[in-house]
This record gives structure tokens, C-alpha cells and sequence, in this order.
């Protein structure tokens, strides 16, 4: 299997990368420079440029400009564009140092926006490996000290600037046990997440773009459905404040308008139906 490892060269992904290099897999090294932090994040590339060659593996990099405003969304997904550009050219699966306080930080990111219950079922994607969910941040600083591994440390990490830092600063005091517990339902919620899209498909078939059938159903019922319905026609899951928005605007838009209910998702209305698009 070829694998773009995905490395920032902190912690978390020096050990991915430390790990993979023990197993048979052919790796790729992949690195982007965000240009967020300036001089910074030009050092890091440096380093993890480096660290591959101390490996003896492929170096792929990308410098994006984004400049210090850039919003971790808008950098998550440049990252990614980058990210699978690179495995669909070595044919390889992408593969990130996501861990298991990643996934308690990500669930507690999700509820505050209002995701509703998917909130639960994070870092689920098919076309992404992520080993060390179930370890630690904790047992990751154990492994890179107890390898004598060497990474950096993103100052912008410990800053109040973003919202995922400050929920980070809060998760900190909670107890191991608290947190196995929050892990443990995100896997109950991705098994239950499987059974609800399967049956959510079935009914969705026959209705596609139909504003009838959203006025017919219930609330929570249509919401769902129409969540599925935007991802099948943009591949974006709307978070459920602008899913709110597009299903009040299946129910009272006028016929021939449009209207962009956010992520660049834009909803066209004809008399009886709807059409999906992206800008």
C-alpha cells in the first residue's frame, strides 16, 4: 500500500511517520506550508523536508500564501485539495496523525456550532486512514520521548485566537475516563450514523429535488434528508444553522430564484422542485 503521510512535523505526525516507517508500506512524505505564521512555517517545511530524508522517503511540499487571517476551514481544506492531488498521483491513501483527543476536541467543536447528533460521528471518512485514534495525546509525547524523536511546536497551537484552542485549554482538565467515554460514543454514533444514512437513502430515491415531499415530512426527517441530498449533489455537509436556512427556503422561495445558503451552496428553485449547485 502507498501511503502521502501527512506531516506538520509536530509531535503528533513525527510519530505517524516514525510508526509507518516499521511497517512494509511504501510512505510519501507530504508537507504544506500554509504560509500563516511567515518565517515559522517556512522553518517547519525545512524540518520536515529533513526528517524525510533521514528516512530515506519521498518529499512532496506546497506553499498556499494564506496569509495570517486564514481561517482554519479555509486552511483544512487547501491542505486537503493538496493532500489527495498527491495520492490520486502516487495512486497511495492519505493517512493523518489524528488521535484520540483530537476526536473529543472535534466533538466538543461540533456542538457548539449546532451539528446535532452527527456531531458525535467525527473523523469518519472512508478515503483517510487515521491509526492512532485510539492513543493519546499523552502516549504520543510518551512514544516520540521514549524514541528520542525530535518535532516542533506550532505557537499558533497555544493562542486564543481560534475556538479548537480554547475548547483544547478546557478539555485539558477533564479525566481519562471522561474522555474514553466521549470516544467510546463517537463509535456507538458511527455505527448508528451507517444504519441511518442506509435507510435515509431508500427514502430519499424516489424525491430527489422534491419540494413537495420536504413540505410533507417532518422536521427532524427532513433535515436529514436534505443534509444527504446536498452532499450527493456538492460532496459539502452543511452544518445544521445553514441546513435550517435551505430547508426554510425549500418551503417559501419563490419560483425562479436562487439562493446561496453557505459554503458556496447555492439552491435553485422551480415550481414543484429544486436543483443543488456549487459556486
Amino acid at each position: 500500500m502507498n501511503y502521502i503521510v501527512a506531516v506538520s512535523g509536530g509531535v503528533d505526525s513525527v510519530v505517524l511517520l516514525d510508526m509507518l516507517s516499521k511497517t512494509q508500506h511504501k510512505l510519501i512524505v507530504a508537507h504544506v506550508d500554509h504560509g500563516i505564521r511567515g518565517k515559522e512555517s517556512a522553518a517547519d517545511a525545512r524540518f520536515v523536508a529533513a526528517l524525510a530524508r533521514r528516512y530515506q522517503l519521498p518529499f512532496v511540499s506546497t506553499e498556499l500564501h494564506l496569509g495570517a487571517h486564514a481561517s482554519e476551514e479555509t486552511a483544512r481544506e487547501k491542505r486537503y485539495e493538496f493532500l489527495f492531488g498527491e495520492a490520486e498521483k502516487y495512486h497511495a491513501v492519505v493517512v493523518t496523525a489524528h488521535h484520540r483527543d483530537d476526536i473529543i476536541e472535534t466533538i466538543t467543536l461540533n456542538l457548539t456550532r449546532g451539528t446535532g447528533w452527527r456531531g458525535l460521528a467525527v473523523l469518519a471518512r472512508k478515503d483517510i486512514e487515521r491509526p492512532l485514534l485510539d492513543m493519546s495525546k499523552a502516549q504520543l509525547y510518551a512514544y516520540a520521548l521514549a524514541h528520542h524523536l525530535e518535532w516542533v511546536e506550532d505557537v499558533t497551537n497555544h493562542t486564543d485566537v481560534y475556538l479548537r484552542n480554547r475548547i483544547r485549554t478546557r478539555l485539558g482538565a477533564l479525566r481519562g475516563e471522561t474522555k474514553d467515554v466521549l470516544a467510546g460514543l463517537r463509535r456507538d454514533q458511527l455505527i448508528l450514523a451507517g444504519a441511518i444514512d442506509h435507510e435515509s437513502a431508500r427514502r430519499l430515491e424516489p424525491h430527489h429535488g422534491d419540494r413537495y415531499f420536504f413540505l410533507q415530512i417532518d422536521h427532524a426527517s427532513a433535515m436529514e434528508l436534505l443534509r444527504m441530498e446536498i452532499q450527493r449533489k456538492t460532496g459539502r455537509s452543511l452544518p445544521r444553522p445553514q441546513l435550517e436556512r435551505a430547508l426554510h427556503a425549500i418551503k417559501v422561495a419563490r419560483t425562479g430564484t436562487r439562493v446561496e445558503v453557505g459554503e458556496g451552496v447555492v439552491i435553485a428553485f422551480r415550481a414543484r422542485n429544486f436543483d443543488v449547485t456549487v459556486v
